[in-house]
């Protein structure tokens, strides 16, 4: 189906988001001639970039702060609360760009709501996490275990591919829910519930899953964690913005300047390994 303008994909995204997703991807775009850098001291102007309060909204704070005026760039931090609502907005033009996602969720996005957003390349992996309040590993789970994971379709699909990564379960080579479970020995029950309330579930399961973005604001820490995601995870969050804007000299020197030393220093001290820069 063609789409005409992006009010009228607003509207096909409208109706796909209700059921979309309850949640933090990144496919290339044809290829676009390169935006000049911004030399030092020019004027950027303003760029509006919408996240989750942590990490990322943390980042974009110590980027302004920091980085941002040297740069001649201004960024205004828009706080977002759930997975549903970023893509919608940048694609509305409420903002310019969004970091909170990975490269499959935004595929996922786009292929349901009929939009064409990009991603401009990955900037960190935001860990995700096991947290159990009644076993310290994986491997102490009992037989018929109530295990908790996110009930979007790329999360869920995270979830159960470290679980069959620890031979806990079997699954397709890409699952993305329940169905996709091909063997499950110890008969665990899952429940599948939204991404934002999964830290209020860790103490009504035996194990939820729980992404770093509502993990943190909950008080949930690496050592809490009965079993963290490895480095090599493809789900490194990405920067996405709209095809007009993908080669904008403000989208370019926020990706240089969210790559930068100073800022992987600054999530290497702050969260000790749980969010990993793209560098």
């Amino acid at each position: 189906m063609q789409f005409t303008s992006r009010s009228t994909r607003l509207a096909g995204a409208a109706v796909a988001i209700s059921a979309l997703f309850a949640l933090t991807a990144c496919a290339g775009s044809a290829e676009e001639p390169a935006a000049t850098p911004a030399a030092a001291g020019d004027d950027l102007g303003t760029i509006t970039v919408g996240a989750l309060a942590t990490p990322a909204g943390d980042i974009l704070k110590f980027v302004q702060d920091n980085l941002a005026a040297d740069a001649g760039l201004d960024i205004k931090f828009q706080e977002f609360t759930d997975y549903n609502t970023p893509n919608v907005a940048v694609s509305d033009g409420s903002i310019d760009a969004n970091l909170f996602q990975n490269s499959t969720f935004l595929e996922t996005y786009n292929t349901q709501a009929g939009d064409d957003l990009v991603s401009v390349g990955e900037i960190y992996l935001p860990s995700a996490a096991f947290y159990s309040d009644t076993v310290t590993s994986l491997d102490d789970l009992k037989d018929g275990a109530t295990i908790a994971i996110p009930n979007d379709p790329t999360n869920e699909g995270r979830a159960l591919k470290i679980l069959a990564g620890e031979g806990l379960i079997e699954t397709t080579d890409e699952p993305t829910s329940l169905a996709d479970i091909t063997e499950n020995p110890n008969k665990y029950e899952f429940q599948e519930i939204e991404n934002a309330t999964l830290p209020q579930a860790v103490q009504d399961v035996d194990a939820a899953f729980v992404t770093i973005s509502f993990a943190l604001p909950a008080g949930l820490t690496a050592d809490q964690a009965i079993l963290i995601e490895g480095k090599d995870s493809q789900y490194a969050n990405v920067l996405a913005t709209t095809p007009e804007l993908e080669n904008d000299p403000r989208i370019v020197k926020l990706k240089e300047l969210l790559l930068s030393d100073e800022t992987a220093a600054y999530m290497e001290d702050t969260w000790g390994g749980l969010v990993i820069p793209s560098v």
